[in-house]
């Protein structure tokens, strides 16, 4: 039987650190960490982006791994959780040691009031 979107993103979530947005804040404050966005620019354009966050659309991640340094925390987001769950599990794959996601994504940031990056 073929596996949906959601059986994937399920098995996903159950192998990476899912952060709220509190949790992925806090980090943020500490230092050391980089935000990953894996939205398209459409939708950046749309509501913004967490502040510091590098804009990586998650077709290209693969590819755009030089622009994440391994050594740090690396903590993925899209719009809902699904896309950077999954990508939080390919960038395991690659050998990166340190990730996590932002489960609920920018909607469950904005839904908290966190800040915006509109620029």
């Amino acid at each position: 039987m073929a596996k949906s979107a959601a059986d994937m993103v399920g098995a996903a979530k159950a192998q990476v650190e899912n952060l709220t947005p509190a949790q992925v804040a806090s980090e943020m404050d500490s230092g050391d960490v980089v935000i990953v966005d894996l939205r398209e620019s459409e939708e950046l354009a749309a509501t913004g982006r967490i502040p510091g966050a590098v804009h990586v659309p998650r077709g290209l991640l693969e590819f755009k791994t030089s622009e994440i340094d391994p050594s740090k925390r690396v903590i993925l987001h899209c719009a809902a959780g699904g896309r950077s769950a999954l990508a939080a599990v390919t960038l395991k794959e690659m050998g990166y040691e340190n990730v996590a996601h932002l489960d609920g994504g920018m909607t469950a940031w904005l839904n908290e009031g966190r800040p915006v990056d509109k620029g």
